[in-house]
């Protein structure tokens, strides 16, 4: 039994060292992604405003409108209903009621201009490139908010920000420098080269496993070709 058991870890442990390599590396250039990657600056806090400016009563909007949820949001100095309903977001003067179907465009731009606020750019630096409304491989289902913006900064590093218009918060700030790692780590220790989520799902679970048997055979070989006590050794001598 125990000439057995020797060679299926040895062989079992070879198939897994790799693997628990890579694994155990990349869960190191995590923690060193801490120590690399300093914190997002603390946001600029959105604008207040009295309540006299919401002039135009809710109860004036569409009557068609199935509303889930209200938000008042501030934008250049004009007061906007943000209107969650079943079909989406909405967008309304909360001065005198009128619709601005490309508001959120200009919300998530001001909401990631006031989130690198501390940084001085320029309101021209900020480029609205698109709305995600299904996760990629930058913005991943980790993130899990969605609908979010993605806003390009010139600021030479190459940021990018994911805003959310209906919490009014950055979901994720990544730059050219943090996304190199983010990559190096996701092929690394999630296999994220692999395209297909089953096969790389498998590939994990597969080298997990074997790792998990390497382990569990070495603990029995400890217990099994552990030197046995003869019965001179446990006879104590008589005085």
């Amino acid at each position: 039994m125990s000439p057995s058991l020797r060679r299926l870890h040895r062989w079992i442990g070879l198939a897994c060292a790799l693997p628990l390599l890579v694994a155990t590396g990349s869960g190191i250039l995590h923690v060193a992604m801490t120590w690399t990657q300093s914190p997002p600056p603390r946001p600029e806090p959105p604008p207040g405003f009295a309540p006299a400016v919401a002039t135009f009563p809710l109860a004036s909007l569409p009557a068609d409108l199935r509303i889930r949820s209200v938000q008042m949001r501030l934008l250049d100095d004009e007061p906007w209903y943000q209107v969650s309903t079943t079909d989406g977001v909405r967008y309304f003067s909360a001065a005198d009621g009128r619709e601005e179907p490309r508001l959120e465009s200009r919300l998530a731009l001001d909401i990631a201009r006031r989130h690198l606020a501390a940084a001085g750019l320029p309101p021209e630096a900020f480029t609205h490139a698109r709305r995600l409304d299904a996760f990629d491989r930058e913005y991943a289902a980790i993130f899990r908010l969605l609908p979010v913006h993605r806003i390009e900064v010139a600021d030479g590093r190459g940021t990018r920000l994911y805003v959310s218009t209906v919490t009014g918060g950055v979901a994720r700030h990544t730059d050219d420098r943090r996304q190199l790692e983010a990559n190096l780590f996701g092929a690394l220790h999630k296999y994220n080269f692999i395209p297909h989520k089953p096969v790389r799902d498998a590939l994990l679970v597969a080298f997990t496993s074997l790792a998990f048997l390497a382990s569990l055979a070495g603990i029995v070989l400890f217990f099994v070709t552990r030197p046995r006590r003869t019965a001179a050794q446990t006879t104590r001598p008589l005085r």
